[in-house]
């Protein structure tokens, strides 16, 4: 299979909690029921994935933030005060130059730039070349979300980028391999490619991985156990 595909969980915040993802509709996100925890509590789902497998990585969607609403910053403190802190891979909806230059002095904190957030490229133009900043290239169900130079010019792409294919999440429905294929051939052997959205199974996972692609976000098939920890242990993630 090549080089192991990294696995990373998924934790939209909401409100405080954990939320589960339908497909993009944000507006339809419940907190999360999951037999890994009793409660939606940020924390405890974290614990309770880690349950599987000891992830070192997650990536949080603070979707407040996303919004233009306060930010999670309570729950993300309490997730970085966890016994073997995990790596925090946070999109925060972050579009000003003083908020990504801070969050990129965090340590065991990765801000993720959401093209959906940026009026342009500015950010990305001043910021490309950092180690620990990471791009998602975000597409909903009408497409590509964001300034159209940001997909069009990977000389702007950092050393990491997201496929966020929103429709995908939480459906079940299969990674978007034609779209991974593309930004994949775009970004180089030089980048990382890492897919969100779809991912079902341990054959989707093989199957990401043969294409090169580096990791891929998940939520739903761990939860469901669609991904058990044989599995996790098995894929060498």
């Amino acid at each position: 299979m090549g080089k192991a595909l990294r696995i990373i969980p998924v934790l939209d915040l909401k409100g405080g909690e954990v939320v589960r993802a339908e497909k993009g509709q944000r507006d339809r996100y419940k907190p999360i029921m999951t037999p890994l925890s009793a409660s939606s509590d940020t924390v405890a789902v974290a614990e309770g994935l880690r349950t599987l497998h000891p992830f070192g990585t997650f990536y949080i969607a603070d979707l407040d933030a996303i919004g233009g609403r306060a930010p999670n910053n309570a729950a993300l403190a309490r997730l970085r005060a966890m016994p073997e802190a995990p790596e925090l891979w946070v999109d925060a909806g972050i579009a000003e130059e003083e908020a990504l230059a801070a969050a990129l002095t965090e340590p065991t904190f990765c801000p993720v730039l959401g093209s959906e957030s940026q009026r342009d490229d500015l950010l990305l133009r001043r910021f490309c070349g950092h180690p620990d900043l990471i791009l998602s290239l975000d597409f909903f169900a009408d497409g590509f979300r964001g300034p159209a130079s940001i997909l069009d010019e990977p000389a702007l792409w950092p050393q990491r980028v997201i496929v966020m294919t929103l429709a995908k999440v939480g459906s079940a429905a299969g990674p978007d391999f034609a779209r991974l294929q593309e930004i994949k051939a775009k970004a180089g052997n030089h980048r990382s490619v890492i897919a969100a959205g779809g991912v079902r199974n341990e054959n989707d996972i093989r199957a990401l991985s043969s294409l090169g692609v580096a990791a891929a976000l998940v939520a739903t098939s761990l939860h469901d156990g669609t991904l058990t920890p044989q599995q996790l242990v098995s894929l060498g993630t």
